[in-house]
């Protein structure tokens, strides 16, 4: 009976032309980023991209300037352009700066999705298949509206990354829902946690009236917390934040921080590289950007995310 049924198989398979998928595996893909290698929240993005890699039997390299330096990352980008891989995903950190770099190698041929940094009109503008990532203005002004109901009216926005056009949009969506024009609130606070703290304390020590706080993510959400600790004011202050973290998820649950906002950026790494693949393949591609956030993480629901912070969320 069992030769038979294998017999039966076979033919049907022969009748109907069936062949299993054809595809060369092995495909390489470039990630890159405009990270520091300071900056720990792009691990998680690391992550995705090992994860998907491994899914997909790809290989998928992840590059960035050392110091953030943007001109660094065009060079970057040029680079991998110039190694002719099977596609590119990049932030776009500084349209100004990295349009050029991005809208050559779609040029030349590579398909090109844009992740985290920029908006889906710069993605397109430079002919991006896609962009995958969290519209900045509005995460920073639905922030901003959950302050404004907390009943803060004078804020500092840490940002850690000015040079970002990205961070200041955080930064400007939030004054925005406050009704507050934006000024010398923002401060630039470098990536250094020791100087970061040291000017989070100035700024409040200057501004004794300011009862709200956004961070940008881990590296400005860290010293922050540090900062109100020293001050005496953990938990006296509407402190919001971008990302997530051990030390965030901490803050969140003893009260210190409001919310985190969660752009996935598991997402950001992982669906770009199942995307690529896919269309290196089949030649078949999402018709549309993919918005990875903006979540509110809170006290609420921080149980189901925190055991994933810096690896999956």
């Amino acid at each position: 009976m069992k030769k038979t049924l294998i017999a039966m198989a076979a033919a049907a398979v022969a009748f109907t032309g069936l062949t299993a998928p054809s595809y060369a595996e092995g495909e390489r893909f470039v990630l890159v980023s405009h990270a520091p290698d300071s900056d720990s929240w792009w691990n998680t993005i690391k992550n995705a991209i090992a994860v998907a890699g491994g899914q997909m039997g790809v290989e998928v390299e992840y590059r960035n300037p050392p110091t953030g330096d943007l001109a660094d990352m065009a060079r970057i980008i040029e680079q991998a352009t110039a190694s002719n891989p099977d596609g590119i995903i990049a932030t776009i950190a500084d349209f100004d700066v990295l349009s050029g770099p991005l809208s050559n190698a779609v040029a030349k041929g590579i398909p090109v999705i844009t992740i985290n940094s920029g908006t889906e009109e710069q993605s397109k503008q430079i002919g991006a298949l896609m962009h995958v990532g969290q519209p900045e203005y509005d995460a920073g002004k639905g922030a901003g509206e959950k302050a404004k109901a907390a009943g803060v009216t004078s804020f500092l926005c840490v940002n850690h990354y000015i040079t970002n056009p990205a961070s200041v949009e955080r930064c400007q969506g939030y004054a925005d829902a406050l009704g507050v024009e934006l000024g010398g609130q923002m401060i630039d606070s470098g990536q250094d946690p020791a100087e970061i703290k040291s000017k989070v304390m100035a700024y409040l020590q200057s501004n004794p009236d300011t009862n709200g706080i956004l961070t940008l993510g881990p590296t400005s959400a860290h010293p922050t917390l540090a900062a109100l600790e020293e001050m005496g004011k953990s938990g006296t202050i509407h402190f919001g934040t971008f990302d997530l973290s051990g030390e965030i998820a901490g803050g969140i649950k003893s009260d210190v921080i409001a919310f985190a906002i969660d752009q996935q950026p598991y997402l950001q790494g992982y669906l770009p590289v199942v995307i690529l693949t896919n269309l290196a393949r089949y030649g078949v591609v999402p018709g549309n950007s993919i918005n990875s956030g903006p979540g509110f993480v809170t006290k609420a629901n921080i149980s189901l995310v925190e055991k994933y912070a810096g690896e999956y969320r």
